[in-house]
């Protein structure tokens, strides 16, 4: 006995050991909410944005970096351009689809109709009449004792007769004289057939006298009721109402399985789970519960939710591939009202970023879902300005993160193109903070690029005249004599030399023109130098040095009535290449 208390102390003893143990790393998790912050970013994300930032290497050395962060390639939504096992993942994922619709897994279940209650209902009452009949039957020895009849039996009728029958058929040869003994057989039994027929008279009195009171149908055992029931239900059954059909499952305006349309939505969910069809399948069943809770429906109909955001995000241009673009511009939060109207507190910051998403969702039902149009849009994110508000604003960052997270988790595939602008150097701090909570292929559509490389980085992706002024471009609000659908001519102004553009006029016409130089620091003029002999030059713009802060993009018009051309003259005496950009156009004279 004592050595098994001693093995049960022991025992006891691991026990509470083990109990320690396990509660210690339960301890640290929640002391440490997010250890994977300090994790280092991959290789692949930080080294362009070391690369980016430095911005002090040769600019050739540069440019291949900026080249290499860029791994990510746009896939074709055609479905026959996909390989077979692509194409069995897609059919297995409609099939699952159809399925899970089928089962209301998408949506709330139908409440069941009435027939199932009224059911439930009659069971009752059956199952509480079945201890009364029990009870009837319990009490109906005691009714045999008392000699009552008994209506409700079927068997009693049988029974009964003949204990009777016998006893007095005993009694009487015991009566009769000895005188009569020749007589006594015949009397004997007509005395026990007159006894029989006055029996069976009772008998059929009794029975005729309970017949009205209850059928012997129902005195019957249980089995032939069960049978009877399923008949009286029948018709309810077959009268009841049919359960509605499954609910349309819609995504950004389109079916899940109807058309071409529906096979790019559902092809965003399979890339975005490497085409793994059970997770796409998680993962679609997830969004549209987040739609449902969120109330996209309703929050597309709100009005007045973003007041002073429109400098925030906005959609302006479109890319070399045809995407529209969106520009984030947080620096515009250095505003103290604006910071505090809109991320001051969790209500405001809730409001943000319903905000957003409506801002998202409204651009994204202007795409074509068809599988030759564009699908995705590129993201363009301004960090001008920002570093203490990233650094010092946590209201900010824990904006930033819940957008990001509900982008990645909400709307797969929607982004072709992530461009980071005007990276400080912090960033690649925060870049390893935000990295873990990023999938692979969401970091591989990233592109960053330092102050002075950001004007040139979206050159390579958006043309001259889709890019805001602002970012170097020639894209300007309320401009009337130049769009967006009015190309421009990009050049490379050499080092320490001249560079001249010439417009030839054949006719009288009014020329407009507009140049830009990437950081300017050139001299630059305009002449009309006309064809006749002995014509005279005028000076359209006397030559002037133009520094990187005096102007972006310099417009002019000049009125000619005689044939010659107009030349732009570049003089750029500095050690670094410049790039050029300009557009004209003639009106013709009434």
């Amino acid at each position: 006995m004592a050595e098994e208390t001693k093995k049960s102390v022991v025992e006891a003893s691991c026990a509470t050991d083990e109990v320690v143990k396990s509660d210690v790393p339960v301890a640290e998790k929640e002391v440490v909410p997010q250890p994977e912050l300090v994790v280092p970013e991959a290789e692949k994300v930080e080294k362009p944005v070391e690369e980016v930032v430095e911005g002090e290497k040769d600019e050739a050395v540069d440019e291949n970096k900026i080249t290499e962060s860029v791994s990510f390639k746009e896939e074709s939504n055609k479905v026959d351009d996909l390989i077979d096992p692509q194409k069995k993942a897609l059919d297995e994922f409609k099939k699952l689809i159809q399925e899970a619709i089928i089962k209301y897994e998408f949506t709330t279940p139908p409440t069941p109709p009435p027939a199932p209650a009224k059911e439930e209902e009659k069971k009752k009452p059956e199952e509480e009449s079945k201890p009364e009949e029990k009870k009837e039957e319990e009490s109906k020895p005691e009714e045999k004792k008392e000699g009552e009849p008994k209506p409700e039996a079927c068997e009693a009728p049988v029974e009964a007769p003949i204990p009777p029958a016998a006893e007095p058929v005993k009694e009487e040869p015991v009566e009769t004289k000895p005188e009569e003994k020749p007589s006594v057989p015949v009397v004997a039994v007509e005395k026990v057939e007159a006894a029989l027929e006055e029996i069976k008279e009772t008998i059929v009195h009794e029975d005729t006298g309970v017949v009205p009171q209850q059928p012997p149908t129902e005195e019957c055992p249980p089995a032939p009721k069960e049978e009877d029931k399923p008949t009286e239900e029948m018709p309810a059954e077959e009268t009841a109402p049919p359960p509605p059909p499954p609910e349309v499952v819609e995504l950004w305006g389109y079916p899940l399985l109807a058309n071409e349309k529906s096979d790019v939505i559902l092809l965003k969910f399979l890339r975005a789970r490497d085409f793994k069809v059970k997770e796409a399948l998680a993962m679609l069943k997830s969004v549209v519960a987040w739609r449902k809770k969120f109330k996209i429906d309703e929050l597309l109909e709100e009005e007045g939710i973003g007041e002073g955001l429109e400098r925030v995000a906005y959609i302006h241009g479109m890319d070399k591939e045809g995407h529209p673009v969106c520009y984030n511009a947080f620096g515009e939060f250095q505003d103290k009202e604006l910071y505090n109207k809109t991320l001051s507190d969790a209500e405001k910051r809730s409001k943000f970023l319903r905000w957003y998403i409506q801002f998202l969702e409204k651009n994204i039902r202007k795409l074509d879902f068809s599988p030759d149009g564009t699908c995705t849009i590129v993201q363009i994110t301004d960090l001008k300005s920002s570093p203490g508000l990233f650094l010092f604003k946590t209201e900010l960052r824990q904006a930033t993160n819940q957008a990001l997270q509900l982008l990645q988790d909400n709307y797969p595939e929607f982004v072709a193109k992530q461009v980071f602008i005007n990276v400080p150097w912090w960033y690649v701090a925060y870049n390893r903070m935000i990295s873990p909570f990023l999938t692979q292929r969401t970091k591989s559509k990233f592109v960053f690029a330092s102050p002075a490389k950001t004007a040139e980085t979206l050159f390579k992706y958006i043309a001259p005249e889709q890019v805001p002024v602002q970012y170097g471009g020639l894209s300007k609000e309320g401009e009337t004599e130049f769009t967006n659908a009015d190309p421009a001519t990009e050049e490379t102004i050499k080092p320490t030399s001249k560079h001249t553009i010439e417009w030839p006029i054949t006719e009288a016409c009014t020329l407009e023109w507009e140049v830009r130089v990437l950081g300017w620091d050139v001299y630059y003029g305009a002449e009309f130098i006309p064809s006749t002999e002995g014509g005279y030059t005028k000076i359209v713009q006397k030559s002037r040095k133009i520094g990187p802060a005096d102007e972006h993009v310099i417009s002019c018009s000049f009125k000619i009535g005689e044939v010659g051309k107009v030349v732009l003259t570049f003089d750029n005496q500095t050690s670094k290449k410049k790039k050029l950009f300009y557009r004209s156009k003639t009106k013709h004279s009434d």
